[in-house]
């Protein structure tokens, strides 16, 4: 099961697996655009799919809370490719 949570004192997503802790880093800024700007996750966990998982719940909580997507991560900006989808919560200027 994955727990996913947002730490706020690190400004980052964290989705916990097997002991393992991969997140996202970001910036929210005054006019509700979170720009998405590192995405880690450890050697142990990659190749499972979670760097997917934890990119499908950032945008799930980004569009829940009406926050348009800035994504400067290169990680998060591939997913955007493959999952048109989400392209809607994207910020004015940026493209996928």
């Amino acid at each position: 099961m994955d727990d996913f949570s947002i730490n706020e004192d690190k400004k980052r997503f964290e989705l916990k697996v097997d002991g393992h802790i991969a997140f996202i880093e970001f910036i929210l800024t005054n006019d509700n655009t979170m720009f998405l700007t590192h995405t880690e996750v450890p050697s142990a966990l990659e190749g499972k799919g979670v760097g997917s998982r934890i990119v499908e719940k950032a945008l799930q909580h980004l569009a829940d809370h009406n926050y348009k997507l800035a994504p400067l991560c290169p990680f998060v900006a591939k997913y955007l490719t493959r999952h048109t989808d989400w392209k809607s919560i994207l910020a004015p200027g940026y493209n996928v």
